[in-house]
């Protein structure tokens, strides 16, 4: 019963995932970005200099520093979506899949432009006076009350997004095939069940017994591990320097003939590379406006600014560099692993021995801090639909979960993760093209005045 389940979920996900959702990121994207006059990518330097604290202002409305609320952001993006994400993109898509998550990142620049700076636009409160920032806040505010069932569609969705499914079923796999598996321990359902057992004992001491400490070292950790994978990978791929330009080519010319991919279809390639860039910078799906929709600040734009510098971060560069290293190793064509496996197998072609380890440690690192951050989420939507007394409780749901994902189907998990996916982005596009005018007119005002200053000084 459980496998038709499976095969069911599957199903639908390759389902929903057609050409209504590409129209709605690809051509939601496109439309922001024309709609801006390209105002993204043309003032991405300013960006960078909110970035630095330039304009911080502790007087100002809301939670979160500038930097802070993209870190957050970034926390639930930057990590198992890079790693393993990309893996399941080459695995599933071909080589190819990766320049449409490089297209559908560079359009998703103008969606988390509009999203988050409507997130500002249009901040609430909770039901207990709190402001609060995020697609079903901005649907409320901006659309009025008579929008709230999407709102509440939008959170209910957003729950199941934002579970733990994909980052404690990676993490296991991980324990399992790299630590466990060689060393003859385990390797079966029973360790994969006691795994998760203890991810989610961890999980809980931070999302439910408040011991912060262990999510602070986690926190910041994340950063040097983002250091520590980024070297690495830079050694695979320049250790290897003469197949750099190969591999960008295979990139290309499999975008576009579906060579790689069984049937040789565009169209699944295409539908593979939007999938797993959502899946990798969240662009249009809501999460990351909520976390910016926090930030301290009274500058819609300036907020909007900041927060499109994920996708270019997320997307175009990290995931591109593990992309590289699974391509230039030849680990997609000689293995039949799929995602954490993979990039594992890729690390230990390139770097015997320690390569695998080093990933390791960096994933779990990155899967934790997730783990962590992801409740932030989901306590804000539950809190919105039940009310903020309720929200406490889907902290031992998402522990729960945690358990459920160490001992399921990567594909299944995929497949769930993917409809949920598809179903936050139509409330959270529709709603922000419903409301792009108020942006723009934010927009114009804002970078009229950014340039008497520049003026005057």
């Amino acid at each position: 019963m459980f496998e038709k389940i499976g095969q069911l979920i599957i199903a639908i996900a390759d389902g929903i995932w057609g050409a209504p959702i590409l129209i709605l990121l690809l051509g939601g994207g496109f439309y922001f970005l024309v709609y801006s006059r390209l105002a993204p990518l043309r003032y991405i330097g300013h960006a960078i200099k909110i970035l630095t604290g330039k304009y911080d202002d502790p007087n100002e409305a809301g939670q979160l520093r500038h930097y802070q609320a993209l870190s957050t952001a970034l926390a639930g993006t930057v990590g198992m979506g890079n790693i393993s994400g990309v893996a399941v993109a080459i695995t599933m898509g071909g080589p190819g899949a990766i320049f449409w998550m490089w297209v559908s990142a560079l359009l998703g620049i103008s969606t988390k432009f509009f999203t988050c700076s409507l997130a500002v636009m249009f901040r609430g409160k909770d039901s207990a006076g709190e402001i609060q920032g995020g697609p079903m806040y901005y649907i409320t505010e901006g659309l009025g009350k008579n929008w709230r069932p999407v709102a509440v569609f939008f959170s209910i969705m957003a729950m199941i997004g934002v579970s733990p499914l994909f980052q404690a079923n990676q993490l296991t796999q991980m324990i399992r095939d790299v630590v466990l598996v060689p060393n003859n321990i385990g390797g079966s359902f029973i360790s994969d069940l006691f795994t998760g057992i203890v991810i989610a004992f961890v999980v809980g001491l931070v999302v439910i017994g408040g011991i912060k400490r262990i999510g602070k070292v986690t926190g910041s950790l994340v950063p040097t591990m983002v250091v520590v994978y980024s070297v690495t990978v830079l050694y695979i791929i320049f250790s290897n320097a003469e197949h750099i330009i190969p591999a960008f080519q295979t990139i290309f010319h499999d975008a576009f003939t579906g060579d790689a991919v069984l049937g040789g279809s565009l169209g699944a390639i295409i539908i593979t590379g939007v999938r797993r860039a959502a899946f990798s910078n969240e662009a249009g799906l809501g999460t990351a406006p909520m976390a910016h929709g926090a930030a301290k600040t009274n500058e819609p734009i300036r907020e909007g600014l900041v927060a499109m510098l994920g996708p270019i971060i997320d997307t175009i560069v990290v995931c591109t560099m593990t992309a590289l290293a699974i391509i230039i190793t030849d680990t997609w064509i000689e293995s039949n692993a799929d995602g954490i496996t993979l990039t594992a197998q890729a690390f230990d072609t390139a770097i015997p021995v320690f390569g695998k380890y080093i990933l390791s440690t960096c994933v779990i690192f990155f899967s934790m801090s997730t783990m962590f951050a992801f409740p932030y989420y989901g306590v804000k939507c539950l809190g919105f639909v039940a009310g903020v007394k309720y929200q406490f409780i889907y902290n031992y749901i998402f522990v729960a979960v945690v358990i459920i994902g160490a001992v399921s189907n990567l594909r299944v998990i995929i497949g769930l993760i993917d409809i949920s996916f598809a179903l936050m982005a139509f409330p959270t596009v529709i709603t922000a093209i419903l409301l792009s005018p108020h942006v723009k007119r934010a927009a114009k005002d804002y970078f009229a005045r950014l340039k008497s200053e520049k003026i005057r000084s």
